[in-house]
């Protein structure tokens, strides 16, 4: 593989978040490009409704990661609401009108917990439609997310405040601050609009397609979930607004549609919006906090270890980073079974490869970097997966970055096993190379890293935080109920609901979303 850096050779930031949406896509079990046709719409109501050209960036890099906190609450959705199906909940819950009560059961008790099992299901429309914090408790969950993570990527910071309103309302009924009319941005009030328009002129419910679908559901929402001035513009250039998003890949027009002179992607940004996604995957389940950016550190140290360039070493965190994406397209049932998998859930795990390849193949933006990535879960003995390709096809990057994911896995804890300590993760590791699944080479240099990345004695903690709530913030970030944090650490749920609402508050943060991403950025995921 040649030394040219990835961003040497293509330059937009938009093309590279563009590719990433489509993961987004993939966790809401929405149609493919779903976003890229809700920015291409809301850029178009941007201008039908005379948004500043100020505003314009903000519109178009908002309606881009408009869903990219939406794993913020999926542990919560798959457990606690959805009969283990965080992804059919969220399918379901995008086009419920909370001001429409009987319309939100009808829809409620049709998709949530769909193939789920015959107790799951009931189970699970019960939790939520009997819990009346549930909806304020997901925007929260989804808004801190969002704004933790494109705080990250760096795009305009007015984005950040476009998707903290995402799910308010016009008439001041939704969440999280009850805000209203005016007070809510201008162009969240058009993402609102382009979203449902969206929705409905393509079907997501199963109804029927086309402009007068969505015409008629904008209107019926108008002055209540939507804007009623952004709703009529829409109204009135339904026909012309829908005609871009009707046929084929909205790949090139998105990029097209990018206001003023495209914005470079530098190799910072490129670092930033992968990194972000990384979070935005590993807080999907809370045995995965961290994993994606630990095995990215972790590949690029064995890099260096096994004399590989600088560039090389950049690849490999990039495509550590960037390697699971595709878990976002499974359901958390699957992630978070205590148990063995059965054939159909082993299929469906493996079938994240092929998402996460999928995605990554969208844009040329990803280069190298994509195709290290696609094979992290490829073995040399041609016995991985999803393509099963044989050791002539696989790199040394390849097989580092192979190596150095199933060590890093083995150091955390899994719903079916504890984690374990680094003798015992070398030993697994050097008994895979010897039965010809991983790379002796690769494990070598994976072995002689992981050897140099101890954790050294911290002097202070960020932020403030004390070594108490550091222990507690380690816990909640895997996803710890505050009694289940009270036995471990041998106090009472009260202390620990005094130390979370410190930690929130030392952190900036509103949500379980916001602190795990916190713990990630801080390396404190898995602090014991």
């Amino acid at each position: 593989m040649g030394e040219t850096s990835v961003v040497e050779r293509t330059g937009r930031l938009a093309e590279l978040l563009a590719s990433l949406s489509l993961a987004t896509d993939a966790a809401n079990g929405f149609a493919r490009e779903k976003t890229l046709r809700t920015t291409l719409l809301a850029m178009g109501l941007a201008r039908e409704t005379g948004l500043p050209e100020s505003e314009l960036p903000v519109a178009y890099y908002g309606a881009l990661l408009r869903f990219v906190g939406c794993t913020g609450f999926a542990p919560e959705e798959a457990h606690r609401y959805g009969g283990g199906d965080d992804i059919q909940l969220r399918t379901t819950m995008a086009v419920v009108d909370g001001g429409q009560p009987l319309d939100a059961l009808r829809r409620i008790g049709g998709g949530v917990g769909r193939g789920t099992g015959p107790w799951k299901r009931p189970r699970a429309v019960i939790a939520i439609t009997s819990d009346r914090g549930v909806v304020a408790a997901h925007a929260r969950a989804q808004c801190d997310a969002s704004r933790h993570l494109v705080d990250l990527i760096g795009v305009p910071p007015a984005v950040g405040d476009v998707l903290e309103q995402v799910f308010e309302r016009w008439d001041g009924q939704g969440h999280p601050e009850g805000r209203a009319g005016d007070d809510l941005h201008p162009v969240t009030r058009i993402l609102q609009v382009a979203d449902v328009a969206e929705l409905f002129a393509t079907g997501h419910d199963g109804g029927p397609t086309g402009v007068d679908r969505a015409v008629a559901e904008v209107q019926r929402r108008s002055g209540g979930h939507l804007d009623p001035v952004v709703a009529a513009a829409f109204t009135a250039g339904a026909v012309d607004l829908l005609a871009p998003i009707a046929s084929g890949s909205m790949w090139d027009e998105v990029l097209d549609a990018e206001p003023g002179p495209p914005t470079a992607l530098t190799e910072g940004g490129f670092d930033r919006a992968a990194g972000a996604f990384a979070r935005y995957v590993d807080i999907k389940s809370q045995w995965t906090a961290g994993h994606s950016t630990g095995v990215a550190e972790l590949a690029a140290a064995a890099g260096e270890a096994a004399g590989l360039g600088p560039d090389a070493q950049v690849r490999l965190r990039r495509a550590g980073w960037l390697h699971d994406l595709g878990r976002v397209a499974v359901p958390n049932r699957v992630w978070d079974k205590p148990g063995p998998l059965n054939r159909a859930e082993r299929q469906q795990a493996e079938a994240h490869a092929y998402e996460t390849d999928r995605i990554l193949a969208s844009s040329p933006v990803l280069g190298g970097v994509a195709t290290v990535a696609r094979a992290a879960h490829e073995r040399v003995d041609g016995s991985g997966y999803h393509r099963g390709v044989p050791a002539a096809l696989l790199d040394v990057e390849a097989r580092l970055l192979a190596a150095a994911d199933v060590h890093h896995a083995l150091r955390e804890d899994r719903p079916h096993r504890p984690a374990v300590d680094g003798d015992e993760a070398a030993r697994v590791v050097a008994a895979e190379a010897e039965a010809g699944h991983l790379d002796l080479a690769a494990v070598r240099a994976v072995l002689d890293a992981a050897g140099g990345t101890a954790t050294r004695h911290r002097v202070t903690w960020p932020s403030g935080l004390t070594d108490r709530e550091v222990e507690v913030l380690g816990l909640v970030a895997r996803g710890h109920t505050n009694k289940d944090v009270a036995r471990a650490l041998g106090i009472t749920p009260k202390t620990v609901a005094h130390h979370v609402a410190h930690i929130y508050d030392k952190a900036g943060c509103r949500s379980r979303a916001g602190a795990t991403l916190f713990a990630i950025e801080h390396g404190l995921a898995s602090a014991r």
